[in-house]
């Protein structure tokens, strides 16, 4: 499983790419866009940025996908949202606008998930990795929360 200290490498390289191509290349991997999810750390109180694909975007909704490569662990992103759903979404180099975080509904999330790993079965193989059951987030504009 992915190591922290791979996991904030690989962000680095990402934010890297996006700089040095002029934000030309780096807002879509492995057929996805890509989103940067800023949070409130939940035991620092400091915001933290973090690079994420989004399998499905619809109806005003975003969805990110709290895998972190089938560790056995949530994402400590996910951590800090689960405790402060306020966060930020910037995409494809917009300006970062406020939104709500909620992890999806077990109704939500029957509906979504076939969805996803039909179209990203990546995140199939990272469920076969690990007993926890890989939560969905859906990001919400805040009235829509």
């Amino acid at each position: 499983m992915p190591h922290d200290i791979a996991l904030k490498l690989m962000n680095g390289v990402h934010r890297v790419l996006l700089k040095v191509t002029g934000e030309r290349v780096g807002w879509h991997v492995s057929n996805m866009p890509v989103l940067e999810l800023t949070t409130v750390g939940r035991k620092s109180g400091q915001r933290r940025a973090v690079m994420l694909t989004t399998p499905l975007h619809e109806n005003g909704r975003i969805v990110v996908v709290a895998s972190r490569g089938g560790d056995d662990h949530h994402p400590a992103w996910f951590l800090n949202l689960r405790d402060n759903p306020d966060v930020e979404v910037a995409l494809q180099g917009a300006p970062a606008r406020p939104m709500r975080a909620r992890v999806a509904t077990a109704e939500e999330r029957a509906e979504l998930w076939p969805r996803i790993i039909a179209d990203h079965s990546n995140y199939a193989s990272y469920q076969k990795k690990t007993s926890r059951e890989i939560p969905l987030v859906v990001l919400e504009a805040p009235e829509q929360a």
